[in-house]
């Protein structure tokens, strides 16, 4: 039996192709070993959205390659964003790479893991043609994912790709426009989730706000989250990825009277000033955000609200700053991400010249995240003496636990320090908020 290991890079919809991949790959014989050392097959799903993560591919890459001579491998594969965007360049780069595979690797990925194993000549890569739309695959599974998250929680991918266009990203490039899996197809891949004793679904896309359109001739997401939250045994429904200007008043339906429903939304509003957005090809500015929120705020009481905010996009003066600044004052998201702005080859915005130095991009996003520290501290201290249903994710010592609120998503955001007896990771447990840190919170198991 020949033993494989799994390194996943990037996102969590990376995360999710990853446990596709494992449960295939386990279905056909396969053993999956969490010891690289003595994997015989280590394949390495990558990401290559800006240099930082090409880097980080690269590194794992060479890295693993070391085990062909110090471990038991005798084949690496490398799969996902990085063959997509570089194809055969990396050939001669990397000779060590036995088999190269793109975006879509699913449908492809057995015959030449045979094909290698039985001596076969490593196939031709399919770097520029695997999306879905173009290979027929709608990423549906014909073996049940081998999920590597936390008991009770997993991520589920309801579409592929986007097409939006936003200036400075290659997802289009990389990944194709979208592409929204068939409705029954999702429901089933949930069904099989919930059978395994997954209680928190958290649905992921490129662009999950414009599910549907595709196939359905319009955003079909609300339709999609009712019938998700009518599977009995679902605790929690987690909405990430959603473009601000892509809620429709039948989602925003959904989600109030959905108690499944989580009442947290992750929109990635970028920035605040409307020459930036312009120049970066999306909506928006700093009165028509602001309205957005506060609007979620008034139809949604209670709702945690996290953004990804962008420092130094080519064009932002200090007046275009001073609004982003402004923005993440009035709004003040209980979660906040900043990213500096990666000059990437591909990309429309690499025609136009950069603007803002390297230093000021970090020093910039450097204030950002002060603003937020103490925004952040100003909510938790209001969390303090409540009580919130979290759900249990992992023992740190002797009744010490860490654990997520409905405020929380996994992966992302800070946890909750959880101290009291008889817990287990999966339980959802009542816990009373006691303490509040800039980010983190902590408290005691509450009388049940």
């Amino acid at each position: 039996m020949t033993t494989i290991g799994v390194v996943s890079l990037g996102c969590p919809k990376n995360l999710t192709e990853s446990e596709t991949v494992l449960g295939i790959l386990a279905s056909a014989g396969y053993v999956v070993t969490p010891s690289l050392q003595e994997a015989e097959i280590i394949l390495i799903n990558t990401c290559s959205f800006i240099r930082a993560a090409v880097r980080e591919s690269l590194d794992a890459i060479f890295n693993y390659a070391r085990f062909k001579k110090s471990g038991a491998c005798r084949c690496l594969v490398v799969i996902g964003c990085l063959p997509q965007r570089y194809g055969r360049r990396l050939d001669k780069l990397i000779p060590e790479v036995d088999l190269w595979l793109g975006v879509n690797a699913r449908p492809y990925l057995l015959d030449a893991l045979r094909g290698l194993e039985a001596g076969a000549p490593a196939p031709g890569c399919n770097y520029g043609a695997s999306f879905l739309k173009e290979s027929g695959d709608t990423g549906g599974n014909n073996s049940p994912r081998l999920l590597t998250t936390p008991p009770a929680t997993a991520y589920l991918k309801i579409a592929e790709g986007c097409s939006h266009g936003c200036a400075y990203c290659l997802i289009p490039k990389l990944r194709g426009g979208l592409a929204s899996r068939p409705l029954e197809t999702i429901l089933q891949e949930a069904a099989e989730l919930v059978a395994l004793g997954v209680r928190e679904i958290n649905l992921v896309a490129q662009d999950t706000g414009s599910y549907g359109s595709d196939l359905y001739g319009k955003p079909t997401l609300d339709l999609l989250i009712r019938r998700l939250a009518a599977l009995p045994d679902l605790r929690w429904l987690r909405i990430m990825y959603l473009n601000p200007y892509s809620l429709t008043p039948g989602l925003l339906a959904t989600i109030q009277d959905e108690e499944k429903v989580c009442r947290y939304l992750d929109l990635p509003f970028q920035h605040a000033s409307a020459r930036v957005l312009r120049l970066m090809n999306r909506p928006g500015s700093l009165a028509a955000n602001l309205q957005v929120v506060a609007d979620l705020r008034r139809l949604l009481p209670g709702i945690t609200l996290r953004t990804t905010l962008m420092t130094g996009f080519p064009g932002e003066d200090r007046s275009a700053f001073r609004e982003l600044q402004s923005f993440a004052r009035q709004a003040g998201f209980e979660r906040l991400g900043v990213f500096a702005y990666c000059h990437e080859e591909g990309a429309a915005s690499f025609r136009r010249r950069e603007t803002v130095s390297f230093i000021e991009k970090q020093r910039r996003r450097r204030q950002l995240y002060g603003l937020q520290r103490q925004i952040s501290r100003n909510i938790n201290a209001t969390i303090v003496g409540q009580d919130l249903l979290v759900l249990i994710e992992r023992r740190v010592g002797e009744g010490v636990y860490l654990g997520r609120s409905y405020r929380e998503a996994p992966d992302v955001d800070p946890k909750i320090i959880v101290r009291g007896d008889s817990l287990s990771p999966g339980d959802f447990t009542n816990v009373k908020i006691t303490s509040a840190y800039a980010f983190d919170l902590a408290g005691v198991k509450a009388k049940q």
